[in-house]
Parts: structure tokens; C-alpha cells; sequence
């Protein structure tokens, strides 16, 4: 079904409730694991009708966070789904205490029932107005950035129609470019620091409401980490800073060189070649068209998901003033959709959505065809594989979008890879740093981010910027106010997608198939089984950033 033809209904959740306590005495009175499953599988279908009408409103609110019934929708859902979340965990601490355990398990497999573990830890009923607090907020500060109006180049644009110019070829158009966003959040300075505060002390508040020290303990278990915790991702971060760092840095040097600049500035981030970055060619239509001939050619499997998008209607990626910033695939399990969600704006990040949201998407659409609901409840370090990975894995098709600048765009786009590996991971000790010490102040804040700079991006200078050069640019950043503790999973993801691309240079083939197994294990395993089952290193394991790094070389070379 055409997503425009899905028809919306507000969920009622006093009736949702009703259906799900029906269920809980169904399940109390079932004799045997088999019945319990039965029941089980009625929850899968009302928990798919929920969580399906609540996308559709997301999605639909998203797309114009100005359209009035659908904002009042997403207020809404964001007083209610809280409420409900409560009721499933309730739901679920039946599933996890059956006495037909054994059974149960065998069925979903034991991942499922850790996460229920993590889910009890994370949830409980006094925490609601706290989380509803905390979804106001968020919502806060996603209105503020999507409402963005700068004055620029004759027109006013928001921040994703602000990019094309950020990255010009002119470096005195991206300059004044990146003045004028530094100028919307240093206007914006104290509203941005005033919600962050809010929300660290709501985080923090939840986590002491369940007998945690600070969030650290209750944001790991709400991103689901089922079989690593802070240790191993330290350990990762240790890896980063003394392999690839370095690394990093000789890319950026080279960057310097082929830019023919004295030094980098903060305004040449995104910049790689002196005659502009590689943009494709064609309109928006022509370019979800080059992906679907892409992926015709890719493999089988891949035909069938991006005829069933482009049949379906399942992109909205024009960029428009009122639309929310960012990009984003979700999915609708009633109808087995995945949605992708973007903002073109005429930069190479047009083709990164049709690579790495459809890796996403991909994913989405293979596992929204496993009965067992949990096993598409994959965690965010793993997701995060399917879809780098594709942009790797979609490479000998850039032609088709850049001509004879593909060979550019490739060279960009590891360099831009290998680079971000260290972002992530600032990101995230930044977020340690933060629900560690939450007493700190904004500036305390601001401060902790710039020592994080030198060590994880030496080269990076703000100049005299009065918003970025004081500490700042971790506010552009929507997952550090949206979803915290999310970024590491990039970093984590980008190292294996970094395996993939060492992989599929020696055997293409070989490497398609690995990368198919892990998409359809999906959440059938814990993490660093699948990923080891798919023949990739753990990025926890001593030796996987030097490994790679050394693999890398010969492009620097």
C-alpha cells in the first residue's frame, strides 16, 4: 500500500490497554508453552497496530512539523506512549517469569528474553511524567533546530537547506555560510544550554528513581546493551585514539594538501576537493531512479526491496522549510514498509541517503518477514552495520550518480568513513562526561567538549567563531539532546563497514554473502556472536582498529 493511502487512526490507548490486560489473563490461564505462544502471537498483532499508527503520525508530523493535526497528534504520543510502554514491560514480566520458560525461549530465542531483563531495569511506572518531561524537551529542541530561518544567498533557508553552501567550492561562500549558522545557535546559546540542562537532570532523576548512581547505568540499558557494557567500549575508545587518530590525521593532511590550503579551519570539515565536493546530477526523481537501476543490479534480493519502495511510495526526500532536519529510515509492520525520511539538498548526502538509509531499510524489510517480532528488534551498533556497509557495498554504481566524479566521491567517502570514527567516539565520552558529573555547569560542558577536540580531532580549528570556538558544536549534534548514549554505535558500526570494504576489495561476492547472513540474523543473536558468525573481527577486541588500519594504508599510499 501506497504510504499517502495508509489510513490513520488515533491509537486509543485506554482500548489498547483493555485488549493487553485481556491478554495478560490469557496468558495467566494457559497450560502450556504452546497456548502462551498463541497468546503471545495476538500481543505481536496488537503491539504491530500501535506501533504502526504511531510511525504514520510521526512520519506525518515530521514532514511538516507545522501542520496542525498532526502536531497535536505528536504531543499526543509523546504524553501517552510512556503509559503504554509501561503496560508492555507489565506484559512482558509475565513472558520473562512463564513457568514455560524453556519453551518460550526456544521459540524467540534467548536474546529476546535479555532484553526483557534490560526493559525491567529501565522501566517503571513512576518514571512517566519524568519521561514525559523528558519528551517535551526533546521536542523542544527538535522544533528550534527544524525552525531554523536564515537569511542567505537572497532566500531563507533552514539548516539542511543551508549545506549545499557549507560545503561550496567558494571558500569565502561556505565561510560566510558557517557564519550564519554560527550565528543562529549563538542566537539560540542559552535557549540550547537551558534544554540540555533540563534534560540531564530529567535523565539523571529517572536514573536515582530506580536506584541508579546517575543515567551511565540506565542509558546503557536502554540502548539495549545486551553483551558488552562501559569496559568494552572504553576499550574500544582506547583503540581509536591510539590507531586511528593518527591515521585519521595523515587523511586530513592530505585533505590540506589537495585543498592547497596553509591549515584547515572548521569551515573546510566537509570539504575534499578544491573544485567543490562531487554533487550528483539529475532531480531528486532521477536519483531515486539510478538507485533503483543500482539495485537491480546489485542482487535479487535487493530488486524486490527497492521496487517495493519506489512501487509504494516509501520515500519523502525533498528537502522543504517546515520539514524536521535529518534523515532517518523507520517501519510500519502492519503493511511490512519500511519509510525512508531524508532532506536532499543537491550534496553527495543525496546519494548517502539512497545508500545508507536503504541499508537500513533493507534490513527492515528482510526481518519484517521473520514471524518472530523480537528478532527484528535489533540494537543500534548492529543496524548501524547494515547500512554503512551498504555504502560501501553500492560503490561501483556511484557512476551512475556522479559520472566522472565517482572516482572522487569514493575517495571522499572512505576518507569521510575513517574520520568519523573519532567524532563518534568524542561524541560519546562526551556523553559520559556528562551523566558521570551531572552538576556540571553549561560552561563546564562546554569546556570538557574542547579538551575532547584535542585529543580526538587535533587538527580541528574554530578560529574565532563565538558559538563553535567556545565549545558549542556539540549542540548541532540532535543525538546528544535525543538519544543519548546512540553514537558510539556508529563509530562501532563503521569499523566493521570498514572490514566490508577490505572484505569485498579481495572478494566481492564472498563478502555480499557475509553481509547478507548478517542482516537476516538480525536479533536472532547477541552482537558480538552475529558479528563473529559473519566472519568480522569484534571492534572490542585488541588489535581490530590496528588490523584495519594497516589494511587501509595502501589508500593513503
Amino acid at each position: 500500500m501506497k504510504f499517502k493511502d495508509m489510513p490513520y487512526e488515533r491509537v486509543d490507548f485506554a482500548q489498547a490497554e483493555k485488549e493487553l490486560r485481556q491478554l495478560m489473563e490469557e496468558f495467566d490461564q494457559a497450560k502450556s508453552g504452546e497456548e502462551q505462544f498463541k497468546v503471545h502471537e495476538k500481543f505481536y498483532e496488537l503491539d504491530d497496530r500501535v506501533s504502526t499508527q504511531m510511525t504514520i503520525a510521526h512520519i506525518r508530523y515530521d514532514v511538516d512539523t507545522t501542520d496542525e493535526f498532526y502536531s497535536k497528534e505528536h504531543d499526543y504520543y509523546n504524553e501517552n506512549r510512556p503509559v503504554y510502554v509501561n503496560l508492555a514491560l507489565e506484559y512482558q514480566k509475565k513472558l520473562y517469569a512463564s513457568p514455560y520458560r524453556d519453551y518460550l525461549e526456544k521459540k524467540i530465542g534467548p536474546v529476546a528474553f535479555k532484553n526483557m531483563e534490560l526493559a525491567e531495569k529501565s522501566m517503571d511506572e513512576k518514571l512517566i511524567p519524568l519521561m514525559q518531561e523528558e519528551n517535551a524537551l526533546t521536542t523542544e529542541y527538535n522544533k528550534l533546530i527544524a525552525g531554523a530561518k536564515i537569511e542567505f544567498d537572497g532566500q531563507v533557508l533552514n539548516l539542511s537547506l543551508l549545506r549545499p553552501y557549507m560545503v561550496h567550492s567558494d571558500r569565502n561562500v561556505r565561510a560566510q555560510a558557517h557564519k550564519k549558522r554560527g550565528e543562529f545557535f549563538l542566537a539560540n546559546a542559552e535557549k540550547l544550554d537551558e534544554i540540555y540542562d533540563k534534560l540531564v537532570k530529567n535523565r539523571t532523576a529517572q536514573a536515582r528513581a530506580m536506584g541508579y548512581e546517575n543515567y551511565l547505568e540506565l542509558g546503557y540499558y536502554r540502548m539495549r546493551r545486551n553483551c558488552y557494557g562501559r569496559q568494552e567500549v572504553e576499550n574500544f575508545r582506547r583503540q581509536v585514539k591510539a590507531d586511528l587518530v593518527p591515521y585519521a590525521e595523515k587523511l586530513h593532511e592530505r585533505r590540506r594538501q589537495r585543498l592547497g590550503l596553509e591549515k584547515l579551519s572548521y569551515i573546510d570539515n566537509s570539504v575534499y576537493f578544491k573544485e567543490g565536493n562531487p554533487a550528483p546530477f539529475g532531480s531528486p526523481e532521477e536519483i531515486l531512479a539510478a538507485g533503483q537501476k543500482m539495485y537491480a543490479e546489485l542482487s535479487s534480493e535487493t530488486k524486490e526491496f527497492y521496487d517495493f519502495m519506489m512501487e509504494n511510495e516509501l520515500f519523502d526526500v525533498l528537502g522543504r522549510k517546515t520539514k524536521r532536519a535529518g534523515g532517518y529510515m523507520t517501519y510500519m509492520p502492519v503493511y511490512n514498509s519500511p519509510f525512508v525520511f531524508a532532506n536532499f539538498n543537491g550534496t553527495s548526502g543525496d546519494v548517502d541517503v539512497i545508500t545508507h538509509e536503504c541499508g537500513h531499510a533493507f534490513q527492515g524489510y528482510l526481518s519484517g518477514k521473520d514471524p518472530i517480532r523480537e528478532h527484528s528488534e535489533i540494537t543500534m551498533e548492529t543496524a548501524e552495520i547494515h547500512s554503512m556497509s551498504m555504502e560501501f557495498f553500492t560503490q561501483k554504481w556511484m557512476p551512475l550518480f556522479f559520472g566522472d566524479r565517482a572516482e572522487d566521491y569514493i575517495e571522499m567517502h572512505l576518507e569521510d568513513s575513517v574520520a568519523f570514527i573519532p567524532y563518534g567516539c568524542m561524541v560519546d565520552e562526551f556523553q559520559h562526561i556528562v551523566y558521570g558529573n551531572p552538576d556540571m555547569t553549561p560552561g563546564e560542558r562546554h569546556a570538557a567538549w574542547l579538551e575532547l577536540e584535542k585529543v580526538y580531532r587535533p587538527h580541528q580549528d574554530y578560529g574565532d567563531d563565538p558559538f563553535f570556538g567556545k565549545g558549542g558544536f556539540w549542540q548541532q549534534q540532535q543525538h546528544i539532546y535525543n538519544s543519548p548514549f546512540y553514537y558510539i554505535d556508529y563509530s562501532l558500526a563503521q569499523t566493521c563497514a570498514l572490514q566490508y570494504k577490505v572484505k569485498m576489495d579481495a572478494d566481492f561476492d564472498e563478502a555480499w554473502k557475509s553481509y547478507l547472513k548478517l542482516c537476516r540474523l538480525s536479533a536472532s543473536d547477541y552482537y558480538t556472536n552475529m558479528i563473529r558468525e559473519a566472519g568480522l573481527m569484534s571492534p572490542f577486541e585488541d588489535g581490530c582498529v590496528k588490523n584495519i588500519v594497516e589494511k587501509l594504508e595502501k589508500y593513503v599510499k
